[in-house]
């Protein structure tokens, strides 16, 4: 048997923070990647612009291709996790390998959902959009003749569509949602980016459902009969908890953590899209699938398993993504008092209540009228206001609402959160 004093299951944003928090601390501990994934640490946000000819499999990779020999990681790629012994402290592999470990973190992601629907078996040419090899296979399959049936109009699906406009025939969705985005977008901001994608061509079929399949042929629930060649299910994720919940671990919808990224079992850890974490805003108890928040717990689960006391309490939701040249900037929650802009070009909102920003939504053109200012500059001042809570007594809010700066803040608040700019 193999022993290593620190195992991480996942190769992703939580996998790279952990390995990175680990070695802020202990740059000699032997460390382990197990993966059923064959590739280089890479962005899952940009298979999308992988299809649509926009980056490459090498510029993909998300740290550089001697990351693992630098950190001095071993890795075992294309090889599932199937079992952990919590009391043992092992973890064994699909081949029947056992790996021991001190610390373990659980970075294991999500696995998409794909609904009960009648005849899906009979689709001959139909797949995911989560992966690499996934996007892979879609990128192979599709011809400029394929009509296209993607079932979701979220996140996932509406990147898949950006990824292949240019490569099929035509590309219909439908979602029983009543709206686009619906878990990252109000109403007026969804009709928006709804409106843009029909303006490039997709088609929407929104409040209904696929009620069966017979073979390349759709029966939705309100009647609508479709024809495609090629079928994507990208109705949404489940977190993967597995092997943690299988092993006595303590889980609700996701993994259950603390703000050490610590779950209920002895010396093992979990991060990113597996776990459920306090958002920051509101504090209730969610699942945050944002690669940020994930490398973020995945640093934190490093440094303490490297022995260091450290905790991570600023997850918020937020997203920053674009379709066909509109870019949206979203983050925190949805709650309390507006301030609204929409002056046809970009979109401006923001939530606020009881002296502080709560969240906000921006979308804009990616190459804005000459002499506008985009939509988003500087918004990453707003998402710093939400995590650290600042009070809107020591903000021009009037200001920053129009247009994050320094400027807008007492210098006290500049020289605590800005860096000292006075």
């Amino acid at each position: 048997m193999s022993n290593y004093k620190y195992v991480i299951i996942g190769n992703s944003a939580a996998a790279v923070g952990c390995v990175e928090g680990i070695r802020r601390i202990d740059e000699t501990g032997s460390i382990l990647i197990i993966s059923d994934e064959q590739h280089h640490t890479y962005g899952r946000p940009l298979i999308s612009y992988l299809l649509l000819g926009k980056t490459d499999l090498q510029r993909m990779k998300y740290r550089p291709d001697d990351w693992y020999t630098v950190n001095n990681v071993d890795t075992k790629l294309g090889v599932r996790a199937t079992a952990i012994d919590a009391a043992a402290h092992t973890v064994t592999l699909d081949g029947g390998e056992v790996i021991g470990y001190e610390k373990l973190l659980a970075a294991t992601g999500s696995n998409p959902f794909v609904p009960p629907m009648g005849g899906l078996d009979t689709v001959p040419h139909k797949f995911t959009f989560q992966t690499l090899d996934s996007a892979i296979a879609l990128g192979e399959a599709i011809t400029p003749e394929s009509r296209v049936l993607i079932i979701g109009a979220g996140l996932i699906g509406l990147k898949c569509a950006e990824g292949i406009i240019d490569r099929v025939q035509s590309i219909t969705f439908i979602d029983m949602a009543d709206r686009v985005l619906p878990s990252i977008l109000d109403a007026e901001a969804s009709a928006i980016i709804k409106t843009r994608c029909e303006e490039v061509g997709i088609r929407f079929h929104l409040g209904d459902s696929v009620k069966e399949f017979i073979g390349r042929h759709a029966v939705t629930n309100q009647g609508l009969e479709l024809d495609f060649d090629i079928a994507v299910l990208a109705v949404g994720v489940r977190p993967n908890i597995a092997l943690v919940k299988d092993a006595g671990g303590d889980c609700g919808r996701a993994i259950t953590v603390d703000e050490r990224s610590a779950t209920s079992l002895p010396d093992v850890y979990a991060a990113g899209d597996c776990t459920e974490t306090r958002n920051a805003v509101t504090g209730d108890t969610m699942v945050m699938a944002i690669l940020p928040n994930a490398y973020l717990q995945g640093e934190t689960a490093g440094i303490n398993m490297a022995g260091v006391p450290y905790t991570f309490t600023k997850a918020i939701p937020c997203n920053a993504i674009g379709f066909f040249g509109k870019h949206i900037l979203s983050g925190g929650a949805y709650v309390g008092e507006t301030h609204f802009e929409n002056d046809g070009n970009s979109y401006r909102k923001l939530f606020y209540s009881d002296d502080h920003l709560n969240g906000f939504i921006l979308i804009g053109d990616k190459h804005p009228p000459e002499g506008e200012t985009p939509a988003f500059d500087r918004a990453g001042i707003y998402t710093n206001m939400i995590r650290e809570r600042t009070s809107l007594a020591t903000v021009d809010f009037d200001a920053i609402a129009r247009h994050p700066g320094l400027a807008a803040f007492a210098p006290s608040v500049r020289a605590e959160y800005l860096g000292g700019e006075r």
